[in-house]
């Protein structure tokens, strides 16, 4: 499932790419203003997973990631590619590396209480938290006057 996300990741940053480059930060109606604020988001959602899955706590790893928020946001589309390519690079490795993925994880969320999960459920987590994310990414193309690209899950399988 993860290699799932990385691939429709990398579908929605090339189809970016290949449009006017000030849309990247053009202002939408959508619950994100911006495409580059929702590639943000969802870099600084998987960071921050696969930091908690590595044994930070959720507060120490929301400290870092928030601080690289607004970094984030002002770069431009060929500089996202390369950090998520570098952040899908890391994470494959953690996964590899994972020796029980069916592991409990507590994860004390400040917002949300405390967590009892895995590093299998968290790495499922940030699977459907992108595909729902490239999804608002979609809607805001077609605002902005482009067609998205297909990335279902079951497209994926057939690409392999």
């Amino acid at each position: 499932m993860y290699n799932y996300h990385v691939w429709a990741n990398e579908l929605i940053i090339n189809r970016i790419k290949e449009l006017p480059r000030e849309i990247y930060h053009q202002e939408t109606l959508s619950g994100y203003p911006t495409l580059s604020k929702v590639l943000a988001h969802l870099y600084f959602v998987e960071y921050a997973w696969f930091e908690i899955i590595s044994g930070k706590s959720m507060n120490e790893t929301f400290e870092t990631a928030n601080q690289m928020g607004e970094q984030l946001e002002a770069k431009d589309i060929e500089e996202m590619e390369i950090l998520f390519n570098e952040l899908s690079a890391r994470s494959k490795q953690r996964i590899h590396l994972e020796e029980d993925m069916e592991r409990i994880i507590i994860v004390d969320n400040p917002y949300a209480g405390i967590l009892n999960t895995t590093p299998t459920e968290s790495v499922l987590h940030v699977v459907t938290h992108g595909s729902y994310h490239r999804g608002n990414i979609a809607t805001m193309l077609r605002q902005l006057g482009h067609t998205s690209v297909m990335q279902d899950y079951g497209l994926y399988l057939y690409s392999k």
